[in-house]
């Protein structure tokens, strides 16, 4: 197993501190804020803890402030209604004596006979047809912003195959808000259910709202723009492994106000729609542009 899933695993294996409170910690890699898919991941492991036998469905959060990588975050479940099919649970994040971010996660006891449909994905090449990360950063490297050329060279938990590799490295023509992505964990996964729905959790937060950003020819990396997720939502619809392949399809319908609106499905191989998307997050235009992506 890679060194960086065994750091994701270890990160997402929460300490229990009391009943119905957990501690979790970021990983140490010189962000300056949490990942915001991280707390969403590790809110959403709190919550399961609680629940016996349902799975998470659906989970709205909201980000409340920034996380801080260099302290721990406790949890704090409260276990709103247990119901014969379904629980309900409210998780709390809090560092340094504040909400941080706030997650409602809704259990289910899935049924056997039940109506059944479900969209297709579009037509889309495989991922073994497109580059991996090796010829990936072959090919584009030089042209990405050095943030995202460090986070595409260090070893990580989530691989990454975009479909329209060009255009989301290199931005400057607006072109309609629409990516497609292929993602899974970059090594397999232990079998445990609650595993795949937490990696899924994570990675449903990254590009999700750099898509709002292509209408304007622009990403999160840009300098004069400043990025943050706000609130997300995440409907689970069939069971997957977080470890196979996964066509994330996105697109944004909406930005105003300095705010981005995004979308997302997600597809198994197979061509099983998985998992629904939505987000909305802050995409500001500085007055005074910075290089420092950190600052965004």
């Amino acid at each position: 197993m890679s060194k960086a899933i065994t750091d994701f695993l270890a990160i997402l294996d929460l300490e229990k501190i009391e009943e119905n409170m957990y501690r979790g910690r970021s990983p140490q890699v010189g962000w300056q804020r949490v990942f915001g898919g991280l707390v969403i991941a590790q809110a959403l492991i709190a919550a399961q803890r609680t629940v016996e036998n349902a799975v998470a469905h659906s989970l709205h959060a909201y980000f409340l402030l920034g996380g801080d990588p260099a302290a721990p975050i406790v949890y704090q479940v409260e276990r709103l209604r247990d119901g014969r099919s379904f629980a309900t649970r409210r998780c709390q994040a809090i560092q340094h004596g504040r909400i941080i971010f706030t997650l409602a996660a809704s259990f289910h006891n899935a049924e056997a006979e039940s109506l059944d449909h479900g969209f297709a994905p579009p037509d889309t090449p495989a991922p073994e047809d497109l580059p991996d990360e090796t010829e990936f950063m072959k090919r584009f490297g030089e042209f990405m912003p050095e943030p995202v050329r460090r986070y595409f060279q260090r070893e990580r938990p989530i691989e990454m195959r975009p479909v329209e590799p060009g255009r989301y490295i290199a931005r400057g023509m607006e072109s309609e808000p629409l990516q497609k992505v292929w993602v899974k964990t970059s090594a397999p996964l232990p079998d445990d259910p609650s595993i795949h729905r937490a990696a899924l959790s994570y990675l449903s937060d990254m590009t999700l709202l750099d898509t709002a950003l292509i209408a304007h020819g622009k990403s999160v990396f840009h300098p004069d723009i400043q990025a943050a997720s706000i609130d997300h939502a995440l409907w689970l619809h069939r069971p997957f492994r977080a470890d196979e392949w996964m066509l994330y399809v996105q697109d944004s319908p909406n930005a105003s106000g300095g705010l981005g609106f995004s979308r997302g499905a997600l597809y198994s191989r197979s061509g099983a729609l998985i998992a629904s998307v939505a987000q909305e997050g802050l995409i500001r235009l500085k007055h005074e542009p910075s290089a420092n992506f950190a600052q965004l």
